[in-house]
This record gives C-alpha cells, sequence and structure tokens, in this order.
C-alpha cells in the first residue's frame, strides 16, 4: 500500500509517498481502507520536529521509525475485522481519529475501541474525514474546559479556521451567543455557519470589549493574556487551544505556562489543553452532524501524492475550515 512517511524533519519537502507494508489485523483490529483524510496544525508540527518539545515524543536528531507519519483524521470503509470485532464488518462506512497518527495511507489497522464511529450516511467521506480532530477540541474547549451553558456570551478568536468552524457552530449548538473574530475575506463564512455577530480584526479591535463575555475560546492566540482578560466578565474563562509558534523549545505551549502561573492570581479562569480522541466524543459529534447543528467547511482538497502541498497551504495560516487529503 501507499502512505505518507519522511525520514527528517524539515518544510513539507521532506515527505514522499511510499510503498510500505499492509498493516497487520489483529484479533481486536478494523481494517480500514481510508478514502479520505485531513491534515492538522500538529501534522506540521511532527514533520518540522518544532516546537523541540514535540522530538521528545517523536525522536530527537530524526523521527522514529514508528513516528515517520502523519494525520490523525480519516473516513473510509471496513475491509477486515478480527475475530473478537463486534461492532463493525467489512463494508461499513466511519469516519474518526487517531492518537498515534498514520491516517495519511491507504490502509490503517486499527483497534475496534478506537475513537472511530459509523459515519453518517448523508456525509461524504471528504467531510466526514473534517471531523474527528477540529470538532473533537472545540467540543473539549466549549463544555469541558469552558462549561458553556444557554446564553452565555461566547468570544471564538480564530472563527474560520478548522477548530474555529466547528467551535462557533457547537457554540451555537449549546444555546450561546456567539461572536466569531476573523479577517475580512471570512467574515461571510462565519455569518453563514451562524455566527450572531462577527468582528473583522483588521478594521475593529475585539479586545476593546471590556467585561461582555462569559467564556472565550483563543484559538488565533494572536494578543497577550492581559487584552484577552479584559474583554472577559470577571469570573469568565479564556480557553486557549492554539497560537502563533513562537521560540524553538515551547513554541505555542509558551502561552500554555503563562496561563497556568497566572491564572491563580486573577478572578478569570484561564486553562489550555490539548484535546484527546475519544470514542463518546465522536459519537456526540456524529448526533449533531445527523441532525445539521454541525456542517464541516472545507477549503480545498489534495490528493495523497500531493499530501505535501495540503500541509504547506495549511502552515501558511490562511485555510478557511479544513484542509482535506482524497486518498
Amino acid at each position: 500500500m501507499k502512505a505518507i512517511r519522511f525520514d527528517r524533519y524539515g518544510p513539507p519537502e521532506v515527505l514522499h509517498l511510499r510503498d510500505v507494508e499492509m498493516p497487520a489485523v489483529g484479533d481486536n483490529d478494523v481494517l480500514v481502507r481510508v478514502r479520505a483524510a485531513s491534515v492538522n496544525p500538529l501534522d506540521w508540527h511532527f514533520m518540522r520536529g518544532s516546537p523541540y518539545l514535540v522530538r521528545m515524543l517523536t525522536g530527537l536528531s530524526r523521527p522514529r521509525a514508528g513516528a515517520a507519519k502523519l494525520g490523525a483524521d480519516m473516513a473510509g470503509s471496513v475491509e477486515a475485522v478480527g475475530k473478537n470485532v463486534t461492532e463493525f464488518r467489512p463494508g461499513d462506512e466511519v469516519f474518526g481519529g487517531l492518537d498515534d497518527r498514520g491516517t495519511l495511507a491507504e490502509y490503517l489497522s486499527i483497534r475496534e475501541d478506537a475513537a472511530v464511529q459509523a459515519k453518517p450516511a448523508g456525509l461524504t467521506f471528504e467531510h466526514a474525514a473534517a471531523v474527528s480532530v477540529a470538532a473533537g477540541t472545540a467540543l473539549q474547549a466549549l463544555r469541558d474546559k469552558g462549561h458553556v451553558q444557554p446564553g452565555h456570551k461566547v468570544l471564538i478568536n480564530g472563527a474560520s479556521g478548522g477548530v474555529g468552524t466547528f467551535a462557533v457552530q457547537i457554540a451555537k449548538a449549546f444555546g450561546a451567543e456567539v461572536t466569531g473574530v476573523c479577517s475580512t475575506q471570512n467574515v461571510q463564512t462565519a455569518a453563514s455557519i451562524g455566527a450572531d455577530h462577527v468582528i473583522d480584526y483588521t478594521r475593529e479591535d475585539f479586545t476593546r470589549a471590556r467585561g461582555e463575555y462569559d467564556l472565550l475560546v483563543d484559538i488565533a492566540g494572536n494578543r497577550t493574556l492581559a487584552e484577552t482578560r479584559r474583554v472577559l466578565v470577571p469570573k469568565g474563562v479564556l480557553v486557549g487551544v492554539g497560537g502563533p509558534n513562537k521560540g524553538d523549545w515551547a513554541g505555542p505551549l509558551g502561552r500554555s505556562v503563562k496561563m497556568v502561573l497566572l491564572s491563580p492570581a486573577v478572578s478569570q479562569r484561564m486553562v489550555f489543553f490539548l484535546a484527546h480522541q475519544t470514542k463518546k466524543d465522536l459519537a456526540v459529534l456524529r448526533e449533531l452532524l445527523e441532525t445539521g447543528k454541525i456542517t464541516p467547511v472545507i477549503d480545498r482538497t489534495y490528493p495523497l501524492s500531493d499530501a505535501a502541498a495540503a500541509i504547506r497551504y495549511l502552515e501558511q495560516g490562511h485555510a478557511r475550515g479544513k484542509v482535506v487529503v482524497i486518498v
């Protein structure tokens, strides 16, 4: 089978489409023929080995063999199952995400209890592949970390990206009044997916809205903590999801350290987290998809052979919604 692999850290040119062995299928495993996958910021962090803290997981000087693969989202069809598998059968269409990566490949062998569910019948493989990581991150940020409630005023800073487009829709599904922050070219997109208000950051400074929001989900991470805190009510919550890749060692994680250290000293609660793929959360997202409360937004698609271009485009930071790879 063919899969994307890399032998050294660096720019997208280090990625190559290679012939690799078919994955083994154990008694509790499901073999999936991948039809589509999507790329996420963690993919280019792993590809570049940046920040250096990433290399503690993947290998210091060069990626270890098991870490030299990319992709965490996927959608496809079940080809075979192990003898102990009861949830899936050959021919089933599935979607989900993997914490250990490797979905930029023609086939995957995954455990039955992995974060995989039956694909909603009305969803294409391309749209289903866009869901797990970005929508799961948005769900956990709003529900688990932000404790969003009906009537809450929620600000999404970075409302037009992969996580942001899902965050706007999920916040609305939970009954919040949502304000999205994005660039001029994405204002219409944010409004079309349900944002009650949209702030064009090139024309208006959202941090001037003092004490207005119950919850701020900060995906862009492009303003200081003092600036973002002042838009919150006294007991408001700031949830950090991402941020600019500043510094070779900690990158966007440096901002998370500041949040942890400062949070006990201020009235607002500040939380930074990395999402974890779970089967239970994917079931919640599946219901939201089936009821039409969330819809994946896809910017561009690329063939598997051009996965390097997909990651290059994502790395530029201007993608509107998700970037998907057709396998």
